[in-house]
């Protein structure tokens, strides 16, 4: 099932997505529930009850969640060719241990940073000209847990978005830590929609980003360094992963920083970022102020 997240005469609302049709099919939800985002509708039972079928003309989409709860989880380097052109860059704190990390490398981004598809990211100059897009199958977990094996992982999983990890590079190589870099205002576009665990192949599912329609990146999440079992057990061995966090699996190889020289985003910008059975996410980077 696809779902999104969505502002329809003044009120947020949660439903279910038709594309082919240009439909979206809202939840009969309470109005607390439905400012939750599609979180709403993790550990139910069954669907509720639809309302009258609405166009998507007719509504703004939001983030699927518009604010996580928490930090969202990303991964570092989870590609072979780009964790080769990332080390060989100059702006990669972990290359001395090497270009392909033998443990996945987490770090994260702070919940404000996320940006629904159609709203831009803001470059602000006086803070950093190295602005980098980053397309990355994100997983949202659906089952609470600590200490889950790779066995029982995909049991906590309900569901997949698109995340742009938009970074600041310059800000990222300054800082052996990499929170400051990835977490500046609206550098995680999220979305267009959700959808849940049973919908996608991640095993063979194609991931594409495009600037100004160039093609900048053309992979497949079947090629995963560290696949989604294993960064979810790396993650919950002592920290209790709670429906609703968002994990971020990594990007592949492609990205501005690769090219020499750096393709980095400028203002008028457009990224777009692809990943089959999911959909289409779609910014505009603009002049922050």
């Amino acid at each position: 099932m696809k779902v999104g997240t969505f502002r329809h005469n003044g009120e947020r609302i949660v439903g279910e997505v038709n594309e082919a049709e240009g439909v979206v099919v809202p939840f009969d939800l309470p109005r607390a529930e439905a400012e939750q985002g599609v979180i709403c509708l993790i550990g139910r039972d069954e669907m509720p009850a639809r309302k009258a079928t609405v166009p998507l003309a007719d509504v703004t989409v939001e983030a699927p969640i518009p604010r996580p709860a928490r930090n969202i989880f990303c991964v570092g380097k989870n590609y072979h060719e780009h964790a080769h052109e990332f080390a060989n860059s100059g702006f990669d704190s972990s290359a001395a241990k090497g270009a392909v990390p033998e443990n996945p490398i987490i770090f994260s981004k702070v919940p404000e940073t996320v940006i629904a598809t159609g709203e831009p990211i803001l470059i602000d100059s006086a803070v950093s000209e190295a602005i980098d897009y980053e397309a990355e199958l994100a997983v949202i977990i659906g089952k609470p847990g600590r200490g889950i094996s790779k066995d029982d992982a995909f049991d906590h999983v309900w569901g997949y978005t698109i995340v742009n990890d938009v970074t600041a590079r310059d800000l990222q190589g300054r800082f052996s830590q990499w929170l400051i870099g990835k977490s500046q205002d609206t550098f995680c576009p999220m979305g267009p929609w959700a959808v849940t665990h049973d919908e996608l192949d991640i095993a063979d599912t194609a991931i594409r980003c495009d600037v100004n329609g160039e093609t900048r990146q053309n992979s497949n999440t079947g090629l995963l360094i560290f696949d989604i079992p294993t960064i979810i057990e790396t993650i919950s061995a002592g920290v209790t992963l709670q429906p609703g966090d968002v994990i971020a699996t990594g990007t592949p190889a492609g990205v501005g920083i690769g090219s020499n020289p750096p393709k980095y985003l400028r203002e008028g910008d457009v990224v777009t970022v692809e990943i089959d059975g999911i959909g289409t996410l779609k910014n505009e980077c603009r002049r922050h102020g």
